[in-house]
């Protein structure tokens, strides 16, 4: 009966204990390229926070659901471009600091600087949160493809108080894009869904102005008609009552 006795109380320790253990091994702090990397190869970490500063010398892949914290940290590739070996990021290489491959993601308050571009959405559902910063890289700050053997369409959402970032856009290095070799992707805000055309480059007054259409997100028809003729309907109700009264 003892043994019996000890052996529940042990066993209610561990349904205890196992839980709080657990949950604290879920959330890791980073603060080099290999730390990082480990953390990503670990699949009991759901949230990867950087300590400070990282600089990269190689595009960081994430294929599985994670959530990248970067604190108001700086992820920098100073590693080289293309077979050249070149140091001059507007050298295609395909570097990337994040390539989200093919699953989904989180990824919060972080500048990611220095390479072709800072981010790739490849085929998976990522959510900004916070300040995402994608200046100073030499292609653009975030592409939104498929890539060879990818079935799955890229899609993008802005959480509440997401802000994208980027001092260096312009005409040849756009906020956000679709490449012409990619199936259109979709672009999200506030449950709103707009859908990004392959070939399709946007800057950050256009990704702005995507959300502040007064169109009905369901017909995709303009408001202002409706606004009008529900005006007009009260107002022939009320001159309807007016004369059945007078």
């Amino acid at each position: 009966m003892f043994q019996k006795f000890i052996k529940l109380c042990l066993l209610t320790f561990a349904i205890t204990i196992l839980p709080a253990v657990r949950v604290q091994a879920l959330t890791t702090t980073v603060y080099n390229q290999e730390q990082l990397k480990k953390a990503l190869q670990d699949s009991s970490i759901t949230t990867i926070t950087l300590g400070n500063d990282i600089e990269t010398t190689e595009k960081i892949n994430i294929t599985r659901s994670v959530t990248i914290d970067g604190n108001g940290h700086t992820m920098k590739y100073v590693g080289t471009f293309g077979s050249s070996g070149s140091k001059d990021n507007t050298v295609w290489g395909g570097i990337y600091l994040l390539q989200v491959y093919q699953t989904e993601a989180t990824i919060k308050n972080i500048k990611l600087t220095g390479g072709n571009a800072g981010l790739l959405v490849n085929g998976s559902k990522v959510t900004l949160v916070g300040t995402i910063d994608v200046s100073g890289n030499g292609f653009g700050g975030i592409e939104l493809a498929q890539g060879s053997g990818v079935d799955r369409i890229s899609h993008l959402i802005l959480s509440d108080n997401a802000k994208i970032v980027n001092t260096t856009e312009d005409s040849n290095r756009p906020t956000l894009w679709v490449p012409n070799n990619s199936d259109p992707a979709i672009l999200e805000k506030d449950g709103l869904q707009q859908t990004i055309n392959s070939n399709q480059e946007l800057s950050l007054e256009e990704i702005t102005e995507l959300f502040q259409s007064q169109e009905n997100p369901s017909t995709g028809d303009f408001l202002f008609p409706y606004y009008i003729c529900t005006i007009l309907g009260i107002l022939g109700v009320v001159i309807y009552f007016k004369k059945a009264i007078a």
